[in-house]
């Protein structure tokens, strides 16, 4: 996971440094057989943050064209950002290299908050996908009594 930092994200200069960065990245560990990720995350939770934008995510890994580079696709995030999340699931599918999921708005279990997470889980493996999906979220209580929600997918 490389992460884009802090900084305006129409400066020009952080943009290309950021760019230059992932391609230096991106061929080092391909080299190694490593794929990276890039993930853009929302305003709310993490002002300031470059990387804040979907689509200007997606649009880098496709114009970057490395095989080991891909697109990190939090549903926290992207609800947050843009909502959507389906349709954004099939058009950014081919260029998906992880999942990660939590509750809109708490980051809570998924299954708690405001997006149909059955349905969408039911898009993921509709669309084939054959990744990790990751649970980046915090328990609203007891780890352990929290993963029931698991069971109900």
């Amino acid at each position: 996971h490389m992460m884009a930092g802090i900084a305006p994200a129409d400066d020009p200069t952080a943009a290309s440094c950021y760019v230059d960065n992932l391609k230096k990245a991106a061929d080092a560990t391909a080299e190694a057989g490593i794929g990276l990720v890039i993930e853009p995350i929302n305003k709310r939770d993490m002002p300031g943050y470059f990387l804040n934008d979907f689509n200007r995510a997606f649009d880098l890994v496709v114009d970057l064209d490395r095989p080991n580079v891909s697109l990190q696709f939090d549903i926290y995030h992207r609800q947050i950002m843009h909502g959507d999340v389906i349709t954004a699931l099939r058009q950014m599918a081919p260029r998906i290299g992880h999942i990660q999921i939590a509750a809109v708005p708490t980051r809570h279990e998924p299954m708690t908050g405001e997006l149909n997470d059955r349905m969408i889980f039911e898009e993921i493996d509709a669309l084939g996908y054959q990744g990790y999906v990751g649970c980046e979220y915090r328990p609203a209580g007891v780890t352990e009594d929290g993963l029931g929600w698991m069971s109900s997918i």
